[in-house]
């Protein structure tokens, strides 16, 4: 099973110390792949620029020697302000030149010659697709993949360049459904939730699929959270009643079950969390097996299982 571990807020909103235990347990408990880009957490910082996480993630590379042949790692580029204070209007993109800059600083903060993965954030119209692709053609990274993009955009990029592995996607995705025309808080992009399009996309082409906020910050399970707006309406009480049926039935949150059943359905939850308790409950969720029985259960809980995404 892959498993990742997001480090979106580390050395921002998750100080150093807290970053390091977390990763440090990460690779305890079999962690594999960690996830960065080089406009994390531009929002949260006190320059307006990203940077922080990878920053940390060097570091503690180099504290821990030996490590990086134990773990993989993911970073994205692309959607880097141009300037602080210019997101979204104005961003670093996608032409050549930026793909190339960006990739170096990247590689410079994490202290790596190469990566495992490497993203491209967002979509980019500006600049033709195959520019993009023909720039990352040189790059030091072994896989390359696509972040908050449509599939014809991916079928452009791959049928360009059909020898590059690029052959991930990572988007958001959780049980509950949005109501259609809607996004879900912390998806600025309006191509960020998996579409049947897009799942069944990369299941016909042999993609993975990481999955960003499946936990919704953790309003599943934290009474003192609520379930977002976008995700009420009367699917997703049935839903959720099912959630909670199939949470009691194995002992484990609903949480913890949600992340079992994207797994289940081929998909990698990203894991985060600023707490090693937090984390461990992650963990515990992806690794959890669900029955055939439950499966099917979460699967017909509104009665429109063909319309799921997930339904490859």
């Amino acid at each position: 099973m892959t498993l990742v571990l997001g480090a979106m807020m580390f050395g921002t909103r998750i100080d150093e110390a807290t970053s390091f235990a977390l990763l440090d347990r990460f690779v305890e408990r079999g962690g594999g792949w960690i996830d960065t880009a080089d406009c994390y957490a531009f929002w949260a910082s006190g320059t307006g620029r990203g940077g922080d996480s990878e920053r940390v993630l060097g570091r503690w590379l180099a504290a821990r020697p030996g490590v990086r042949s134990r773990v993989r790692i993911a970073t994205k580029l692309g959607a880097e302000p141009a300037e602080p204070g210019s997101w979204p209007h104005r961003r670093e993109g996608l032409s050549p030149d930026a793909v190339r800059a960006a990739f170096a600083g990247s590689l410079d903060r994490l202290g790596v010659d190469r990566v495992d993965l490497l993203w491209l954030h967002q979509e980019d119209r500006s600049v033709p697709i195959a520019d993009t692709v023909d720039a990352l053609a040189g790059l030091p990274a072994d896989r390359y993949g696509f972040s908050n993009f449509p599939a014809w955009l991916v079928e452009r990029a791959r049928a360009h360049a059909p020898s590059l592995p690029l052959d991930a996607l990572q988007l958001n995705a959780t049980y509950l459904r949005p109501r259609p025309g809607t996004l879900p808080p912390g998806v600025e992009h309006r191509f960020g939730v998996l579409s049947d399009e897009q799942a069944d996309y990369a299941a016909e082409h042999g993609m993975s699929v990481w999955a960003y906020t499946p936990l919704l910050s953790g309003a599943y399970d934290n009474p003192a959270k609520e379930i977002p707006s976008v995700y009420d309406h009367p699917g997703n009480t049935a839903r959720l009643r099912a959630l909670d049926e199939v949470a009691g039935a194995v002992g484990a949150t609903r949480g913890q079950v949600v992340l079992a059943w994207l797994v289940s359905r081929g998909i990698t939850p990203m894991l985060g969390g600023s707490k090693l308790d937090q984390l461990d409950s992650a963990l515990d969720g992806a690794a959890l097996q669900l029955s055939a029985d439950h499966r099917e259960l979460l699967d017909a809980a509104d009665r429109s299982e063909w319309a799921s995404p997930y339904n490859k």
